[in-house]
């Protein structure tokens, strides 16, 4: 059981690594503002366009970066939960063996 615990914690960590080298976006006002992100919500990037940066007031800007930064971590998430899903199912599959499953 031990070696099942160790595993799991190995894989953990893999999927860590993993999620560090996935990236997501989130973008605002048709592209004008990106956000990129590590699969680990690890915002990496902002990028304004200029035209945006300098036609918006403060608030705009405000507004639409947190549009992009909350649609960068919704991927980020998304991708996060496929991942933990996997280790979860393998994980289950590993323990029903150690009860006499196959």
């Amino acid at each position: 059981m031990f070696d099942k615990l160790l595993q799991v914690q190995q894989q953990a960590e893999e999927i860590k690594k993993r999620l560090d080298a996935v990236t997501v976006y989130g973008e605002a006002e048709g592209g004008k503002i990106k956000v990129t992100a590590t699969g680990n919500k690890h915002v990496s990037a902002i990028h304004i366009e200029e035209e945006l940066y300098k036609s918006a007031d403060k608030e705009e800007l405000e507004e639409l970066l947190a549009v992009a930064v909350n649609k960068a971590i919704e991927q980020a998430e998304n991708v996060h939960q496929s991942e933990m899903q996997a280790l979860s199912q393998n994980m289950l599959g590993g323990l029903g063996n150690l009860f006499g499953g196959q």
